[in-house]
């Protein structure tokens, strides 16, 4: 007998994949929490239904979220990541050594003990020393905690449960004041295929805020459509004027100093939401 996942994308569309074997399924206080071993994608973290992170194409989405916007900032010490309990933008910031410490608020402590237990490869820097992590409300961390951070990254599930909140106009707002003079943020802002309303949305709602917006897109498989926007608010500095002949290279294996202005080239359809 086959076990076979689906996460079923919309109304009409999913995508399913062959599974090995079940880890865990768990109802914490917040969500639905699985981690399932898969044929294809191996060990996966699906929260409320939907693919959260694979051990095969974590690393597009993990580099994509944390090394434009550290590269794009020239002194990057304090970062904060809401959200990420997996540990994969934590482990790309700590690839930058001026990063001097790096913030991780999760609001689901679960996700970060089944982390640290399925997918050791991803979330293994969580304990290193320049790290401290806060099992907490990331929108009330940010209220808190103003002019503190060079970067902001904002990593959450789509805008259902707990990170609802994560995608309102009051929530950027937080983030311009909790960021210093010359502060970035980025988010994951889901996919134009499915999402246009939203990538709208978004994108109005932080052009409010901050003097430069920027969209740009990365491939994420197992992530509905397969391609993938982010956001970044800037109030000084323009990813698209980094000279990507002094981008330090590090060990990547999807981002490139090539790579970080191409991304921010963004097919039209695309490029028309964001207008």
């Amino acid at each position: 007998m086959e076990l076979w996942y689906t996460e079923k994308q919309t109304e009409n569309f999913g995508i399913t994949a062959k599974i090995r074997e079940t880890l865990v399924t768990e109802k914490t206080d917040f969500q639905d929490l699985a981690m399932i071993d898969t044929v294809e994608w191996g060990r996966m973290l699906v929260l409320d239904g939907m693919v959260m992170t694979t051990v095969k194409d974590e690393f597009v989405y993990h580099e994509m979220v944390a090394h434009p916007a550290l590269n794009t900032h020239p002194n990057p010490k304090h970062v904060l990541v809401v959200g990420g309990g997996d540990g994969g933008v934590i482990r790309e910031v700590l690839k930058h050594p001026q990063v001097e410490k790096a913030v991780l608020v999760e609001i689901d402590g679960k996700v970060i003990e089944y982390s640290k237990k399925f997918l050791p490869e991803i979330a293994g820097e969580l304990d290193n020393p320049r790290v401290e992590v806060i099992v907490n409300d990331g929108y009330m961390h940010i209220h808190d905690h103003k002019n503190t951070y060079d970067v902001i990254m904002v990593d959450s599930t789509e805008p259902v449960g707990p990170a609802v909140n994560l995608f309102t106009q009051g929530f950027y707002k937080g983030i311009f004041d909790a960021l210093k003079e010359d502060g970035i943020f980025v988010a994951q802002t889901d996919n134009p295929w499915f999402k246009a309303d939203l990538i709208q949305t978004v994108n109005r709602d932080v052009k409010e805020i901050f003097p430069i917006v920027r969209v740009y897109c990365a491939n994420i498989p197992t992530y509905p459509s397969g391609l993938w926007t982010f956001t970044m608010g800037c109030k000084k500095y323009d990813p698209l004027q980094v000279d990507e002949t002094k981008i330090e290279e590090i060990d990547t294996k999807y981002y490139t100093p090539r790579l970080h202005k191409a991304a921010f080239a963004l097919p039209k359809f695309v490029e028309d939401l964001t207008k």
